[in-house]
């Protein structure tokens, strides 16, 4: 064999090399999750997953308080469905992230959804939320929101409340993703995806009643 093929046989070999090593690495990170901590775990959490639960608590929460202000107002049947979705969808999620941080001996959240159970009103509720400094969340409605949608009329609560409802949501799905690339706990980053999944569509069904 001469030195020019002698070198191109090593060249090639270099880069078959090259291109094996970059396929196995390839094929590690398939195997990993979507989160930026790697590899997730049915039993251990981080700091992350707290926070997912513990804030998905109070904007949940929320998003039935709104669903509670739908009551005995005129609404579309299609408009109506979506709240009933809302209420069947996210009071179970509640349930279940407040489930995962008592396990983790860590506190549930107090929300204004808490206020409203033990037989306060609505304006009691705004207070409340000034006091819990939750305007910072993603998507979460103020107290002077939350008191705008109550006293609107029943020719504006509608339009109102879907309008915010998708500010809302579009919260919930930031919060979720964040979830997915930083959370630990399998359990609460499969529930992410799922609320993002679900929120979405809700965000589709919400803008195409707008537009229409």
């Amino acid at each position: 064999m001469n030195s020019k093929t002698t070198t191109r046989t090593r060249a090639l070999g270099a880069v078959a090399l090259t291109l094996a090593l970059g396929a196995g690495l390839t094929a590690c990170g398939d195997d990993t999750d979507a989160n930026s901590s790697g590899e997730v775990s049915t039993t251990e959490h981080n700091d992350a997953d707290v926070a997912f639960a513990s804030d998905m608590i109070t904007h949940h929460a929320q998003a039935l308080s709104m669903v509670d202000l739908t009551l005995d107002r005129p609404l579309d049947p299609e408009v109506q469905a979506l709240a009933e979705d809302i209420r069947a969808a996210q009071a179970p999620e509640i349930e279940t992230m407040a489930d995962w941080l008592t396990a983790w001996g860590e506190e549930v959240p107090e929300t204004m959804r808490d206020h409203a159970n033990a037989g306060h009103d609505m304006g009691d509720m705004s207070d409340t939320m000034d006091d819990m400094g939750h305007d910072d969340m993603p998507g979460m409605m103020t107290a002077e929101d939350m008191d705008a949608l109550e006293n609107a009329s029943d020719e504006e609560f509608q339009d109102m409340w879907v309008e915010m409802m998708v500010e809302h949501h579009e919260g919930a799905v930031e919060m979720a993703e964040t979830q997915q690339e930083d959370g630990q706990f399998k359990d609460a980053v499969d529930l992410a995806g799922q609320i993002i999944d679900a929120q979405q569509k809700e965000i589709d069904v919400m803008n195409d009643l707008l537009d229409s």
